[in-house]
């Protein structure tokens, strides 16, 4: 059985039984395997593939997630999906890599004729991953999911061409009103209020309903809340990190995109 040592590393190692062996071993312990070789590749599921001879590295995670990259290109030529089920043999020569995913069915057959290298890892990784959103992240997502501004808001447009500038988003709130949206990342200073101001101004002079104006920014900065009150505009919290795990969890479309669906 393998230790509890951090890595293991094969140079050139031979296609035989103690080769088969160790991988079974570290397939069955979840650890992460990296197999670098000339190989085969063979898909069967939603449809059916074949790879002819190259070299290849192939990659199980711990969780038993398969990836298959060829010498050149960021993506994957043949993946799974985490809980595989593997196989290891040996036929006529070849080490045979077998790969089952239940739901949905698919098989990856993966025959090395030759391998370069094999490391076997015992890794730890439980850091919090944390997503961080450009105003433009905010923007999408308050038009992906309105109700992260505020419920019954609906978007009209965005990056409304005004006399001061450029409005982020442009919508009518639940009571029919007219809302100017002003979207900030970090705190929200005066600056940030003065210039919803001047927006709202603007549109409420060719406007034939009322006009709100609202700042979002995860704070806002101290001392401008008496001049946001005063010059009657709302503000609404808004996590940076929350609209980033919005547009994880969504289909990625441009913003043009988004509002041409949505008519």
């Amino acid at each position: 059985m393998l230790g509890v040592r951090k890595a293991w590393v094969l140079y050139t190692p031979e296609i035989n039984e103690e080769t088969k062996t160790l991988i079974e071993q570290s397939l069955a312990q979840r650890r992460m395997l990296l197999l670098i070789g000339k190989c085969r590749v063979e898909y069967q599921g939603r449809a059916t593939s074949r790879l002819d001879a190259g070299d290849r590295l192939i990659i199980v995670k711990q969780d038993h997630s398969l990836l298959v990259h060829r010498p050149i290109g960021h993506e994957a030529v043949n993946w799974q999906l985490s809980g595989c089920v593997f196989r290891v043999s040996i036929e006529e020569g070849a080490l045979v890599v077998t790969s089952i995913h239940q739901r949905p069915h698919e098989l990856v057959k993966i025959c090395f004729d030759q391998l370069h290298l094999a490391v076997i890892l015992n890794l730890k990784d439980q850091a919090e991953f944390t997503l961080h959103a450009t105003e433009e992240d905010m923007q999408k997502a308050i038009l992906l999911e309105p109700s992260i501004l505020e419920d019954g808001f609906t978007p009209v447009s965005y990056e409304k061409k005004v006399e001061p500038g450029f409005v982020d988003i442009y919508g009518v709130d639940s009571e029919g009103r007219f809302a100017v949206v002003e979207i900030k990342r970090k705190a929200a200073g005066r600056n940030a209020v003065l210039q919803l101001s001047r927006y709202v101004k603007t549109l409420r002079e060719g406007a034939n309903r009322e006009v709100r104006g609202i700042l979002a920014a995860p704070e806002i900065a101290k001392g401008c809340q008496r001049l946001l009150e005063s010059l009657k505009l709302s503000f609404k919290p808004l996590n940076p990190q929350k609209c980033a795990s919005i547009l994880q969890r969504t289909k990625t479309l441009s913003l043009t995109d988004f509002l041409e669906t949505h008519q």
